[in-house]
């Protein structure tokens, strides 16, 4: 039923596509200046993203963003932004891979989220939890944000290590959870798992209780797990817009690796109380890392043909369907190829 549902939705994004915009402002028309100075964007509540990190640095220069709501779904960030909703939006490598097979026209552009031992995503169960590996999980509901995406391939990709038949993983629930709400969820008995990441997760564990199944950095090590992406429209009718945001959005994936977790924190409260969307700005506190693996969130192949594969193997892509090569592109990142801003 779910991949029905993928499949029915890739659809009606193709058939979307035609109609899709792309940014609302027009720009400069001189030489080297953006195209357009307004990106509309989906947030994240009570977290900071890159681009709204970027222009609070002055690096956008004369663009600007234009916040038009929050998600917690990646598959359907970069959704909006293939169907023209938005002009950018973010998601798992392997939500990008199966939108790219949907043949949707977009290109990852810059990596903005990862794991690593100080940001990665874990399984928690209660202490007194009967549940110690993959068969225990069974007949079990486990909790995350979305499906399709980075939550539920790290999940698959356990049992499956742990030696559980398709037809045994079948009968593992996800639940798809608000993330604020997971933590909740697991501890009210509601889930039997539940999937935690960053500042969420860091307050789980400040309170106690819990203890971790597994980290998806326990199956994969250190890696870039999400990439954010522009439609090759956009891309095509606006490089010098595209260029700016990328290098723009680069230099602030560099600016929380160079500079002290006390000084990313106190920039991260300033930017939420000054955007006024009536957020808790503690939650920031807990922040570690971006988990980002390569400077300035350069891509490589490894970075979707990992997802490549697995989806090749779950039966979601035909083999040769998608090529690494053909979704990213490291074009506009100044920090490729040995490259700085």
């Amino acid at each position: 039923m779910i991949r029905t549902r993928h499949a029915l939705l890739s659809l009606l994004l193709v058939a979307a596509l035609a109609g899709c915009g792309s940014a609302s402002a027009s720009g400069s028309s001189q030489p080297g200046a953006p195209e357009v100075t307004e990106l509309r964007y989906q947030g994240s509540v009570g977290a900071v993203t890159f681009p709204e990190l970027a222009e609070a640095l002055g690096y956008l220069g004369p663009i600007r963003l234009k916040w038009i709501g929050n998600t917690i779904s990646g598959p359907q960030d970069i959704q909006a932004a293939a169907t023209g909703q938005t002009d950018f939006g973010g998601a798992f490598n392997g939500a990008i891979v199966k939108l790219k097979a949907a043949k949707a026209p977009i290109k990852a552009v810059v990596g903005y989220y990862g794991s690593d031992a100080d940001s990665y995503v874990g399984y928690y169960v209660t202490g007194d939890s009967p549940i110690r590996g993959p068969r225990d999980l069974i007949g079990k509901k486990i909790g995350v944000n979305t499906l399709g995406a980075h939550l539920e391939a790290v999940l698959k990709e356990y049992l499956k290590r742990g030696g559980l038949t398709p037809q045994e993983i079948g009968k593992v629930e996800l639940v798809v959870v608000p993330p604020v709400n997971t933590e909740q969820a697991l501890r009210q008995g509601q889930v039997d798992v539940a999937a935690l990441s960053g500042i969420l997760r860091e307050k789980a564990l400040e309170r106690g209780g819990i203890r971790p199944l597994f980290k998806d950095i326990d199956l994969f090590g250190s890696f870039t797990a999400g990439s954010v992406v522009l439609t090759e429209r956009f891309i095509r009718q606006n490089p010098d817009t595209t260029r700016k945001f990328v290098e723009a959005f680069a230099r602030a994936v560099e600016w929380t690796r160079t500079h002290s977790r006390q000084e990313v924190i106190a920039k991260y409260r300033e930017i939420i109380a000054r955007r006024g969307r009536n957020e808790d700005p503690s939650t920031v506190g807990f922040w570690k890392s971006s988990g980002v693996a390569t400077q300035g969130g350069t891509i490589s192949d490894r970075d979707f043909q990992t997802w490549i594969d697995w989806l090749g193997r779950e039966g979601e892509i035909r083999p040769g369907q998608v090529r690494a090569s053909d979704v990213y592109t490291n074009e506009f990142n100044p920090f490729a190829n040995g490259r700085t801003s």
